[in-house]
């Protein structure tokens, strides 16, 4: 079964659409949302949590229509919404009243696993100690769907390598899957299975990150060179008068063409310029 089916959801907010999303993620797999500020993502989650009315389409999570799965779903988002005179053991307490599979259990070892006070007020925690909490909330009620936003958003190094790893622990089996958005791009690209590009609202691309990495590579060059490439091999290309560099569709190009691996960043740069074309 499929954890999330998003199919033509449309939304319109005064010279913003959302225009006619569709998505689909597998259980036990990570979506990672990329897109510039004001593309989306943002809205997008609003409106697979229901917290957002929509003008068009369907949003399904395990089946069923997401007003139905409240229980079923972890959230993160910025700003917890949480008590601020209340600490991270009083608030447990809470949530055991909120949600019907609370594992007090659970949520007291990824307040140690994530290195969180259990004492100190809510409202001396840093941002980053906040999203954490927040993400030990969300991974302590047998959620099914975590939906994430700007997760590692405020955290040092170490701390994200700890969200990261919370969070690929969460999809080791096909009853869990993940939808996350971020602007660090790194951390998609360590965690994602599909990843899908947003941009003004309309929906760039959406695949398997694999897919993608195996599809498009990065050409480097003389200038020269670089005018001689296919033109349909190029998605987007700079350079000087000297050199320059092109994203590319491998397929399009000769065998035997040397080319380097490119980003999820670099692809999501160059499929967004060639949209504003």
């Amino acid at each position: 079964m499929n954890a999330l089916e998003i199919k033509d959801l449309t939304k319109h907010y005064g010279d913003f659409t959302l225009d006619h999303l569709n998505l689909t993620l597998p259980g036990g797999c990570i979506l990672g949302l990329v897109g510039e500020n004001g593309a989306g993502k943002t809205t997008t989650i609003k409106l697979i949590l229901n917290a957002i009315h929509r003008d068009g389409g369907s949003v399904k999570i395990l089946g069923r229509d997401n007003m139905d799965v409240k229980q079923d779903l972890g959230v993160v988002l910025d700003g917890a919404g949480l008590p601020m005179e209340l600490n991270p053991m009083q608030i447990g307490k809470v949530m055991a009243l909120t949600y019907k599979n609370w594992r007090q259990d659970v949520y007291e070892q990824h307040l140690a696993w994530m290195e969180l006070p259990g004492k100190k007020p809510f409202r001396k925690f840093s941002k980053g100690m906040k999203m954490k909490l927040s993400l030990a909330i969300a991974l302590s009620h047998d959620a099914k769907l975590l939906i994430l936003d700007e997760p590692t958003s405020g955290l040092d190094p170490v701390a994200r390598d700890r969200v990261v790893e919370c969070i690929r622990r969460f999809v080791c089996d096909e009853e869990h899957a993940v939808v996350i958005s971020s602007h660090i791009v790194s951390d998609l690209e360590k965690l994602c299975d599909y990843v899908a590009f947003l941009h003004r609202g309309r929906l760039l691309l959406w695949e398997e990150k694999d897919q993608l990495l195996e599809k498009y590579g990065m050409w480097h060059g003389s200038r020269e060179a670089l005018a001689e490439l296919p033109g349909d091999a190029v998605v987007f290309q700079k350079g000087n008068a000297y050199s320059g560099e092109a994203v590319v569709l491998r397929e399009k190009l000769p065998n035997g063409t040397k080319l380097s691996p490119v980003s999820i960043e670099e692809l999501f740069v160059a499929m967004m310029k060639e949209a504003e074309v």
